[in-house]
């Protein structure tokens, strides 16, 4: 038979609540605790967790819930959270909404099943409506990665996807940039509007021109940047274009390429997000850089402060805007106001 509390605790010559209390990590008598690690090895004694969950009424589980687990972003802040829940104690089970082909509200579900104590929803795509009502009115931890549409009642922790970009507009007019093109992403992304109103409103604020024939549209893909690009090259006029992720920005390179232009004496050219291949890249790639382990490490921490505080408090009901970072390579090259591409 496996070994039980009670011969855990006889061998180390102490109480069973001794025992218990050394378990859930209380502070017992140094003396103490080394005799129980000692039983506890001699015995190979596991502690029954089951048992254990139904005196705590908790699994010690977090559910992380994404809605496409292939997304290369997403493992870095599975780490984040994975550290935070660690620290804590707890495991984390993955669930893969697009797989399940369910909705993120339909894993609420989870809660009333008893399955997990919290739930982390990550998307970087425009989230549902009747999803989000749904989520604000459930009183249970929940932290969204992602965007929560403005929606009252709800935990959420993103990146400041305007202030990246308008931390690219600004860099490029300080070195001499002012027919800045701008390639913009898919509808479905949530970053895609805020990224484009940070283009918008700095070019506004620094009093440049917006142009039309300067703003195209693409899928985020290297296929899509490399369409994007040749049709701005039909367009004079532009010394630099931001294109809103790497992998746009790496397909316009390579458009640019093959008209016989040359980045960045003839054009320069910026991304977003700072993947692996940015860098290696030639000319390297001046992008900017995402968050992504801290996002899940605040998103963790806010969950477990909800977790903490029986999710009484108000003040975790908020929007967490983490501010992504310019990195300064080699694709863009200081230009005299008179130069044209």
């Amino acid at each position: 038979m496996n070994p039980t509390i009670r011969d855990v605790a006889k061998l180390a010559n102490t109480s069973k609540s001794t025992v218990s209390r050394f378990l859930n990590g209380q502070k017992i008598k140094k003396e103490t605790e080394e005799a129980l690690k000692q039983a506890i090895k001699d015995l190979n004694y596991h502690r029954n967790e089951n048992a254990r969950r139904l005196v705590m009424n908790k699994t010690q589980t977090i559910g992380v819930v994404v809605d496409n687990i292939s997304n290369v972003f997403y493992s870095t802040i599975f780490g984040g959270i994975e550290k935070v829940a660690m620290e804590k104690g707890f495991n984390c089970v993955f669930y893969s909404s697009t797989s399940n082909f369910y909705t993120e509200g339909s894993f609420l579900d989870l809660f009333y099943e008893g399955q997990v104590d919290g739930i982390i929803l990550v998307s970087f795509s425009k989230r549902m409506e009747a999803d989000l009502k749904r989520i604000a009115e459930v009183n249970y931890p929940i932290v969204l990665v992602g965007d929560s549409g403005n929606t009252a009642g709800i935990c959420s922790v993103d990146v400041d996807n305007f202030f990246g970009i308008s931390e690219t507009v600004k860099y490029l007019h300080r070195i001499g940039h002012e027919n800045i093109a701008y390639i913009s992403g898919p509808e479905n992304a949530s970053a895609t509007g805020y990224r484009l109103n940070g283009y918008l409103q700095t070019m506004r604020e620094l009093g440049l021109e917006i142009r039309g024939d300067l703003l195209v549209h693409s899928d985020w893909s290297n296929h899509g940047g490399y369409n994007a690009m040749n049709q701005l090259l039909n367009v004079s006029d532009f010394t630099a274009v931001i294109a809103s992720n790497d992998e746009t920005a790496i397909g316009a390179l390579r458009a640019i390429h093959e008209r016989g232009y040359d980045v960045p004496n003839h054009l320069s050219i910026t991304g977003f997000d700072d993947i692996a291949l940015a860098s290696w890249v030639y000319p390297s790639l001046t992008t900017v850089k995402q968050p992504f382990m801290e996002m899940g490490e605040k998103a963790a921490g806010e969950l477990f402060a909800r977790l903490e505080s029986g999710n009484e408090s108000s003040n975790f009901l908020k929007r967490h805007l983490l501010k992504p970072k310019l990195v300064i390579r080699d694709s863009c090259r200081k230009r005299s106001r008179s130069q044209t591409q």
